[in-house]
């Protein structure tokens, strides 16, 4: 059985463009972004994975994992490009390794059967998470300063890590891979949801009645997702591009998505130094009882927001020809979309 359905594989010529992360937030948008320019699909799921984001686009699910390089390349064999979108988007987590383990080295199964499957291009997904920030708050661009000692928690740390294994191969195995960093992507389709989905819920909800002041870039996930595509076409081989939005402090993300939702906005902003405590016994508390879902509150979330992310997406407008719309539309369509879905009830 399995033997057939590989040869199906390879007998469909047609079948050129890999997605891996399909299912979710990212990776959905951007399938539906190639699905508008006529290319024919094939989505790399894990058995058991949720595939609502699948729904209503012609694409050809190949179950496999990042960790199993064997199944990567038979879902590779025969593609011509490949997005890899798939990540562990996860700020707090039991076994924290797991999300350097699924980032870093699933990333470098899927580089090494690229190269052996031929696979001509390849945009790969990194995330402004790798990147510095500037201490006096103005935006970062690809060439601000940064180390891995910079990077706070095991997701910043595997999404750095991940993206120097992607660049040390292009440059040491001719890997064709260009480099995309999307900055905070809002919109519709947040099943999981990602941690800023799970903000904008808990704030459409009602439940957020005080925050930790911060500054985010936000951009709609379709922008990144066009973004993606036009990396594909003019990207340069080894090139990152940050592909962001508009930086906005938390205070405007709140109150911008109070007014979507009809709430009245939290007003009371909380310094660090008092959250840092409530995030320590949050975590604790989350270990103890044995949950798999984060703390609201975690450590690393308060180290984070001392450090406002805002970044200029300059370099992917000269070369790339990327022209991101409004992010309040982001936030507009995120908000409808989860309350459409039922995560508002």
């Amino acid at each position: 059985m399995e033997g057939a359905r590989n040869n199906a594989i390879r007998g469909t010529i047609e079948m050129t463009t890999m997605i891996t992360g399909a299912t979710g937030f990212v990776g959905a948008a951007v399938l539906r972004r190639a699905a508008a320019a006529g290319h024919s699909l094939r989505v790399l799921v894990r058995p058991g994975a949720d595939r609502r984001n699948l729904a209503g686009v012609e694409a050809v699910p190949v179950e496999g994992d990042l960790g199993d390089p064997d199944s990567l390349l038979r879902a590779l064999d025969g593609c011509r490009y490949l997005f890899h979108v798939a990540a562990d988007y996860r700020l707090w987590a039991r076994d924290p390794d797991g999300i350097v383990a699924h980032n870093v080295e699933g990333t470098r199964n899927v580089m090494r059967a690229a190269l052996s499957a031929g696979v001509e291009r390849i945009v790969y997904t990194s995330s402004v998470a790798a990147m510095g920030t500037m201490p006096d708050c103005t935006p970062a661009d690809e060439e601000t300063p940064v180390t891995l000692d910079d990077m706070i928690g095991p997701y910043k740390r595997s999404k750095f890590l991940a993206e120097q294994v992607v660049r040390d191969m292009v440059a040491v195995d001719d890997l064709p891979a260009v480099i995309v960093n999307p900055s905070t992507p809002v919109g519709p389709r947040d099943v999981k949801p990602t941690p800023t989905g799970r903000l904008i819920v808990e704030a459409a909800s009602g439940r957020v009645p005080a925050f930790v002041d911060t500054g985010l870039n936000l951009v709609h996930v379709d922008d990144v997702a066009d973004g993606h595509w036009r990396a594909l076409e003019r990207g340069g081989i080894g090139e990152r591009y940050i592909l962001g939005g508009e930086d906005w402090s938390l205070r405007d993300i709140l109150a911008e998505i109070a007014r979507l939702s009809g709430r009245k906005p939290p007003s009371l902003a909380l310094p660090h130094g008092l959250v840092m405590p409530v995030a320590w016994i949050a975590e604790t508390f989350a270990r103890w009882s044995k949950s798999e879902r984060a703390p609201f509150a975690t450590v690393d979330g308060i180290k984070m927001a001392r450090k406002w992310m805002y970044f200029s997406s300059a370099k992917a407008r000269r070369d790339l020809g990327y022209e991101p719309g409004s992010a309040a539309r982001g936030l507009a369509d995120a908000v409808d979309w989860f309350r459409a879905n039922g995560y508002l009830d």
